[in-house]
């Protein structure tokens, strides 16, 4: 599979988020080709302001693999990790970060900020921003003209 794939598969826990009324992000952890870990945003239902989809992806991925490290880890997203999560993902040691659409008011990966580019931190990710960019941006800006109680052709 490539980025790509693994993209698509965010994307539909992206479109689980919306079922339940969440913002749609959905992230996957991939190791060695094989799918670790899955998250959605669900702040909202679980009244937890840290469950984020890559945190719950990396939750779950080191539940999965008994181990909160998470090297030779891809993590798939599909939107800019904020601030939270980019720390997140630099204490578990993922390797790669791969996101779909960018986010200019709260993104850490160049959009407002780039920690993962912060000489002063110890764990640097390789980060591949834009894979399914405007597929992942639609999905968004659909979900919040639908809540301003408009529609948006995307």
């Amino acid at each position: 599979m490539d980025d790509s794939e693994f993209m698509d598969m965010a994307l539909e826990l992206a479109r689980q988020a919306a079922t339940l009324g969440e913002v749609p992000v959905g992230a996957v952890i991939v190791q060695d080709g094989v799918v670790v870990g899955r998250g959605f945003n669900q702040p909202i239902s679980r009244h937890d302001p840290t469950a984020h989809a890559e945190v719950m992806a990396l939750r779950d991925a080191a539940d999965r693999l008994g181990n909160y490290r998470l090297p030779a880890c891809t993590l798939y997203v599909t939107l800019e990790p904020c601030v939270m999560c980019a720390g997140a993902i630099m204490h578990a040691r993922i390797e790669r970060v791969v996101f779909g659409a960018r986010d200019p008011k709260t993104g850490a990966a160049g959009s407002v900020v780039d920690l993962f580019a912060e000489d002063r931190l110890n764990h640097h990710a390789a980060v591949v921003s834009g894979v399914r960019a405007e597929e992942c941006g639609a999905l968004l800006s659909g979900f919040f003209a639908a809540r301003r109680g408009r529609t948006e052709v995307a």
